[in-house]
């Protein structure tokens, strides 16, 4: 019963000596005087007749589990100072892995920034570009519209006497009018010193024309719209007396260079005066594609 009893003693000590190895660590020397102290406070000193009663048998097996143990817990004690000394060595190998590892993540941090904001400067210079160019090519395509309009702002009107009154024929052959008395020539297509209006650009375009005349059995009004030498449409008035008028138009499709004149038939007359009775007019509805 002693030498269970000193067994347990010891496993307590053991048990005590370790937990204070981990906590804050013992050396040697003070895990032995750990023991020491155990062991005496655990069986104090004996009477003679105590220890002579004490059986060899017993005493030798106490100190031979207590040597067993002590022997066990210093091995343990290097164990476990070993493996301290491992897990510092891990530790600290840790924290220097994560200081490199954390300079190695804001490095990349700082370079992915450094990109991030070249290529937002580079974006912005595009666009700038972009944008200039757009602005360019915006008024580039004002001024060819602009272009474009004043070549399509093609209008002419006129009559025949510039001043006074009186007759115009009648002539034995056809001659072409020449409308003197400009209102308007946008464009300068029509020539008011040959009567003819050269068409400037391929497009659809109106033209129209009036008559006036005093009325004769022999002399009536008639006139008609000549596109390059043909006939198109006439303008005719006639009666034995007394004032007499007619009008006409069409819209032609010209190609650049087409001419469109009036022609007076021959042996007839026409009247004018001030108010500009007799008048060619014409222009531009819309331009083809050439």
């Amino acid at each position: 019963m002693k030498g269970w009893l000193c067994t347990l003693l010891l496993l307590e000590t053991f048990v005590f000596v370790v937990q204070q190895q981990i906590d804050g660590g013992l050396s040697e020397n003070e895990i032995s005087q750990q023991i020491s102290n155990e062991n005496r406070r655990q069986n104090p000193p004996q009477t003679d007749s105590l220890r002579d009663e004490a059986s060899p048998d017993r005493q030798q097996y106490c100190h031979l589990s207590f040597s067993d143990i002590h022997t066990a817990l210093r091995e343990l004690t290097a164990t476990v100072t070993e493996q301290k000394a491992e897990i510092r060595a891990l530790e600290t190998r840790l924290k220097e892995q994560e200081t490199v590892f954390l300079e190695e993540l804001n490095k990349k941090n700082d370079a992915l920034e450094t990109r991030l904001r070249e290529q937002q400067t580079f974006i912005l210079e595009e666009l700038n570009k972009k944008s200039d160019e757009i602005s360019n090519f915006t008024q580039s395509q004002v001024e060819e519209l602009r272009k474009e309009n004043r070549d399509r702002e093609i209008a002419f009107s006129a009559s025949l006497m510039q001043s006074n009154s009186g007759y115009v024929g009648p002539f034995t052959t056809e001659i072409t009018l020449t409308y003197r008395n400009i209102f308007t020539n946008i464009g300068n297509a029509y020539n008011p010193i040959t009567g003819v209006f050269t068409a400037p650009l391929k497009g659809v375009y109106r033209f129209t024309i009036s008559v006036y005349g005093h009325g004769n059995p022999t002399n009536p009004s008639s006139i008609s719209i000549m596109k390059n030498g043909v006939k198109v449409v006439m303008a005719h008035a006639y009666q034995n007396h007394g004032r007499e008028n007619s009008s006409n138009g069409v819209v032609l499709i010209l190609e650049v260079g087409d001419v469109v004149y009036v022609r007076l038939w021959a042996n007839r007359r026409l009247y004018d005066t001030d108010n500009n009775h007799n008048t060619f007019s014409g222009y531009l509805l819309f331009p083809l594609r050439a």
